[in-house]
């Protein structure tokens, strides 16, 4: 169906003959056929096919889960990873907001991006994520497009895309300017064709990953932990407080008053129950490919006659 040729026919009757016409296309039906024989002279074939089109320095993983798990997974990755500045994508507005809410509910630092946010509550997230004060952007592919934001190491697709291409745009926000980045995609067993056909668009193997567990969340934040307590060790405005830690430690034991401080500054892994509205999977459909000549197909349902 090109509703659009009449337009076509209009514009090019109208200008003059002595001209060059290119025409692009993301592959080439016998309808585009059509067109190009009937308003072209000896058209040449040009075909691009994109190889590599997912960043190499952006480790790619894949966690196949139920569907009433992934939160819960969520919050153990990030206490593992302790990401900087992360991103997650979820499938719809709807989503986005419950994953946010539940992260606030959780002690996290999150903000979210959708389509229903005026530009000056876009810019008021936006800023925040940029400049530190929130760590987490929580978004929708549309309002994710165009985002031009550094120093994002970890991307996690909460929802995998309901368009391969899509995924190509999320995982492109981390592994920037020579830096290394992961992305990690959540995923149902009955999603893992899906996941086969990005597969092939990207030409990349994406990595089958252990579900981390709650003592992982809590070996992550112990060792986020140690590094601060280390570093703020090499400071020299301890003067004040070493008297005070020579008075403890006359009347107590010291492993026991270290282990007591880690307790005491490290973030223990938060199981506050959450809801989340549950959502269809992606629908079955073809990709386009940039370029390419071939439509990626997904496995067909049969139909009831």
């Amino acid at each position: 169906n090109m509703g659009f040729i009449d337009d076509i026919e209009y514009i090019l009757g109208d200008i003059p003959e002595d001209r060059q016409t290119l025409l692009f296309s993301a592959s080439i039906t016998k309808a585009v056929e059509t067109i190009s024989n009937q308003f072209m002279r000896d058209p040449a074939l040009i075909k691009a096919t994109p190889r590599n089109i997912t960043v190499p320095s952006t480790e790619q993983h894949y966690i196949e889960l139920p569907e009433g798990k992934k939160f819960d997974v969520l919050c153990n990755l990030l206490d593992l990873h302790s990401p900087e500045a992360a991103i997650i994508f979820g499938r719809t507005k709807k989503r986005v907001d419950e994953i946010n809410q539940a992260l606030a509910r959780r002690g996290y630092s999150s903000g979210a991006i959708h389509g229903d946010l005026n530009q000056s509550q876009r810019n008021t997230v936006m800023n925040q994520f940029r400049t530190g004060s929130i760590e987490i952007l929580v978004a929708t592919d549309v309002a994710a497009r165009g985002l031009d934001i550094e120093g994002v190491s970890h991307v996690y697709n909460f929802d995998i895309p309901q368009d391969p291409e899509s995924y190509v745009h999320r995982i492109g926000r981390t592994g920037r300017a020579g830096r290394k980045g992961a992305a990690f995609t959540f995923i149902t067993h009955r999603e893992l064709d899906h996941l086969k056909i990005i597969e092939r668009l990207t030409q990349r193997k994406i990595i089958r990953h252990p579900i981390p567990t709650l003592t992982d969340a809590l070996a992550g934040q112990q060792q986020v932990t140690v590094e601060k307590v280390l570093k703020a060790a090499e400071e020299p405005v301890l003067a004040a407080y070493k008297n005070m830690a020579e008075d403890l430690l006359e009347h107590h034991d010291s492993v026991t008053l270290l282990a007591a401080t880690l307790k005491l500054l490290t973030k223990e892994p938060d199981t506050t129950p959450v809801h989340f509205t549950e959502e269809a999977p992606p629908r079955e459909r073809k990709s386009r490919t940039s370029g390419s000549q071939r439509h990626i197909r997904g496995p067909r349902r049969s139909r009831k006659k």
